[in-house]
């Protein structure tokens, strides 16, 4: 029965979606901006590919979503958005709520009920942290070692990151203050229920800012989710920190002689955003993919090819082997009772407030 009404409901939306383009309703190009690399390789797979051969529509990939904040205020002001759906991560989302930037979605009116019967809302759940954010996955950003370059003893804590004693040589860290921030104060002896608490001063700024003082000098700094799995490829950093995925593709397709460090890992969540002011052709496009590529069983489906949690309830039943390897997918995401035994729960709201004040700080920090 969920399965005939799955079917029935991506035949409906193909007709509505053919019929539409047939009467000039809907665009039929749309540009999907996201993060490139492994991710995008599996929304391609996931998504891109079975909408377009659905629907005929052609869909142009931009690798832009660590600029998506500033270059969508830039669109706004220019009045020329040339942007369709936007992946971004939850606290990107609410800033671009906040100023109007994104449109609000009515999950259960424009987003498919879940293949368990429940309504959108529900399959999605906590997750639904802005009105104009669609949840697709659970991630985390955490750190990969080379196991040739460590010793005889692996680091088994985030702060092997401050120890240049015990693991000289260069590591590598995202070029903006999250994560890096609370890292630093948790190494410092910060309590992970402070950390926030501490980061909303001055002071615990200044005491995170000097932490990272003492490994400022031996940091490569990465603003793409590739650079550090090439880095350790390469031999060129001991350790560095990206998105799990990213990790995974490194170590299990790619082979190479790196391990997962799953401490302190941060969960996080990320997903699309429609940007507003889009002319009503585009917008129902927009809208038409995104109910498509967010249901049951593509959220699932994207799990073959990338360790990221689907963020619907429903879809995690879905989660089986990858497309290629056949290996079983579960142990690999962020969220197996193994991988979390130390997590750091991402704070969204508090960074959505504190984060264009703290990116100038770090930046001028960088710069000292």
């Amino acid at each position: 029965m969920k399965l005939t009404k799955a079917l029935m409901a991506t035949s409906a939306l193909t007709l509505a979606g053919t019929t539409a383009i047939a009467d000039g309703h809907m665009a039929n190009e749309m540009t999907i901006v996201s993060w490139g690399g492994a991710y995008s390789a599996s929304q391609q797979a996931a998504y891109h590919d079975p909408y377009m051969a659905n629907t005929g529509v052609t869909i142009v990939n931009d690798e832009s979503s660590n600029e998506a904040v500033a270059k969508l205020r830039a669109m706004n002001e220019a009045g020329n958005v040339t942007w369709d759906v936007v992946d971004v991560v939850a606290s990107d989302a609410i800033r671009l709520c906040d100023e109007g930037l994104a449109m609000e979605i009515d999950a259960d009116e424009m987003l498919a009920d879940g293949d368990d019967g429940s309504t959108a809302s529900e399959d999605f759940g906590d997750l639904l942290v802005s009105d104009c954010f669609i949840p697709q996955i659970v991630y985390s950003t955490t750190a990969g070692y080379r196991t040739d370059m460590v010793g005889d003893t692996p680091p088994t804590s985030i702060c092997a990151f401050f120890d240049l004693e015990a693991y000289p040589g260069m590591r590598s860290l995202e070029k903006r203050p999250i994560n890096n921030m609370e890292w630093a104060l948790l190494c410092d002896g910060v309590a992970k229920e402070d950390v926030y608490d501490v980061l909303a001063t001055e002071e615990g700024q200044a005491q995170a800012f000097a932490k990272l003082d003492t490994i400022k000098d031996s940091v490569v700094w990465w603003s793409a989710g590739a650079d550090t799995p090439q880095l350790l490829a390469d031999g060129e950093v001991v350790m560095g920190t990206t998105y799990n995925g990213r990790l995974f593709s490194l170590i299990v397709e790619q082979n190479q002689p790196v391990d997962m460090l799953w401490d302190a890992q941060v969960f996080d969540l990320d997903g699309w955003i429609i940007p507003a002011g889009l002319s009503p052709e585009r917008e129902a496009r927009a809208l038409d993919y995104i109910r498509f590529a967010t249901d049951t069983q593509r959220l699932a489906d994207q799990a073959k090819y990338i360790s990221y949690g689907p963020a619907r309830a429903s879809s995690a039943p879905l989660v089986g082997q990858h497309a290629e390897l056949g290996i079983d997918m579960a142990p690999h995401m962020p969220t197996d009772p193994a991988n979390a035994t130390n997590t750091f729960l991402y704070n969204y709201e508090w960074w959505a407030d504190y984060r264009d004040d703290l990116d100038a700080k770090f930046q001028s920090w960088l710069a000292q």
